[in-house]
């Protein structure tokens, strides 16, 4: 038996997009909803035109959703889980509610997955939110190297939270590794 060449993620995204509103988690008209958004450079600090982001979340009392209905949109179901992709100027954006921590002691975050092309496997990381105590106490924030720790906080602005991905290079965004995606709540 001979081995198999790797393959990339990409580059055909348009077919997991073919849903509408998949970056809307809640609409954007709703008075709770905040906007996430952000740019995915590459390791040169252009911008990624064609990846894929994905956030996992809690609600904001914290509870992990099982809702069906995550592809196709009813309007008012929260499910916790959209799908954005990037533009020409590799900036996405979504729709949805700040999420509550899941446990006690743990901060406040968004499971971020990364598809892009070129990448071998998608990327995981965390988006924190960024003006809550329990960030100083969060394990897996607090396992990282302190002068890493903000690629993994947002930024607040007046139109939402800013989170910007680096795939490579200076300031790069740190990524994790699970076992198992369920593993990405713990």
């Amino acid at each position: 038996m001979s081995a198999v060449p790797g393959q990339t993620v990409g580059p055909f995204f348009h077919l997991g997009l073919e849903y509408d509103a998949m970056n809307e988690l809640v609409p954007p008209g709703n008075p709770k909803a905040v906007r996430l958004h952000g740019t995915v450079r590459d390791g040169n600090g252009d911008p990624v035109p064609d990846a894929v982001l994905e956030i996992w979340q809690a609600d904001p009392q914290g509870a992990v959703l099982r809702q069906p209905g995550s592809l196709r949109r009813d309007g008012w179901t929260f499910t916790g889980w959209g799908r954005a992709a990037t533009g020409a100027d590799g900036h996405y954006q979504f729709f949805t509610l700040e999420p509550g921590a899941t446990e006690p002691g743990t901060a406040p975050f968004f499971a971020v997955t990364v598809f892009a092309r070129g990448l071998m496997d998608r990327l995981f990381t965390r988006a924190y939110l960024p003006d809550v105590p329990e960030l100083s106490s969060d394990p897996l924030l607090s396992a990282v190297a302190e002068d890493r720790r903000h690629t993994l906080i947002t930024t607040r602005e007046p139109d939402g939270l800013v989170f910007d991905v680096r795939l490579q290079g200076d300031d790069e965004t740190v990524f994790l590794t699970y076992p198992r995606l369920r593993d990405a709540w713990s």
